[in-house]
């Protein structure tokens, strides 16, 4: 039976929520998103981690391939997953109850461990579609996200910069990112658009192909980052990007990538999420380039939700208490 269990924990879109054995092992999820993006071995590192001193903690943790940011929040909202990774616009969101969750009400359940990688709003297009800026998707074939992904809001926002909307493209196809990249290539799709930090393997994929591709800028962001404080401006590094046109850094938007949990996870299980990760911050930097200018302190500045007690418990033992925002 023990077997069984096990072997569904690994199987990548099944969502199992926190449960003990009869060997007092306790099984623990973490949501991410797509295969290809930054989420899933991100994911997969923290489990890793955990996994390592599974003689100390008695956890088994795995890492679950999701639909992303608000697919994450409502399966921790539901009890269907003890972790996620969710972009901080998303988590505001659902706090606040707005956007994806105006109908179903503010996620108070919902908190906060710390942020991660930043996340840039990313705008590829191929170079024979003619599209340099935001104003020449009018009429275009554009995949914007996956429902659930943060990635689709972020498109929603990014077109608002120029005055248009979803209705204005020729088609706006609600894809996965990471399948994005190949319909670009086959000439299926003008341009798509991907949140995610860098660097990216589905964007390597399409700036490597036959059909050459840019970057697009987005620097209308005035209002924007007026109306929504959780965007900040960002810059796509081209240096990962060699096959693509542009030859320097393309200016856009950005959000964080945070961890999260709910009020309904262990104290127990948070604090020793939170301990291995921030006591083998080197360790956790090297198992992705997007992770590598990560430190404790930055960490601990954007978290839009209350820290869990069992991550604050950590951090008032590593006095780390003084670099949280306000809670």
């Amino acid at each position: 039976m023990y077997k069984l269990l096990a072997s569904l924990l690994t199987f990548p879109i099944l969502l199992l929520p926190m449960e003990t054995s009869a060997a007092g092992t306790r099984f623990v999820s973490i949501g991410t998103g797509g295969v290809t993006g930054v989420y899933y071995p991100v994911g997969g590192s923290i489990a890793k981690l955990l996994n390592k001193k599974r003689g100390v903690y008695g956890l088994k943790v795995t890492a679950e391939a999701t639909g992303g940011s608000v697919f994450n929040i409502n399966a921790l909202g539901k009890g269907d997953m003890d972790l996620g990774l969710a972009q901080s616009d998303k988590v505001t969101q659902a706090w606040e109850g707005s956007a994806d969750w105006t109908e179903r009400g503010p996620r108070k359940e919902l908190r906060g461990i710390c942020t991660l990688q930043s996340e840039t709003v990313c705008l590829i297009a191929a170079v024979h579609s003619g599209i340099t800026a935001c104003s020449d998707l009018r009429g275009k074939i554009v995949a914007v996200g996956n429902p659930g992904s943060g990635t689709r809001d972020n498109s929603l926002d990014a077109l608002a910069t120029c005055g248009l909307t979803f209705r204005d493209l020729g088609k706006a196809e609600g894809i996965k990112a990471a399948e994005a990249a190949g319909l670009l290539q086959d000439g299926r799709l003008d341009a798509y658009f991907y949140t995610v930090g860098h660097p990216n393997g589905s964007i390597k994929e399409a700036a490597s192909g036959r059909t050459k591709v840019r970057f697009v800028p987005f620097t209308n962001l005035g209002e924007l980052l007026k109306r929504n404080p959780f965007y900040s401006k960002a810059v796509i590094p081209i240096q990962f990007y060699e096959g693509a046109e542009n030859r320097e850094d393309v200016p856009t938007f950005g959000v964080k990538a945070c961890l999260v949990t709910t009020d309904k996870v262990s104290d127990e299980i948070v604090y020793a999420v939170t301990k291995e990760l921030f006591e083998n911050l080197d360790t956790f930097r090297k198992l992705h380039p997007a992770l590598e200018d990560l430190d404790k302190e930055a960490m601990l500045t954007g978290v839009p939700v209350p820290i869990h007690p069992g991550a604050l418990k950590y951090f008032k033992e590593a006095g780390l208490t003084d670099h949280l925002s306000k809670q």
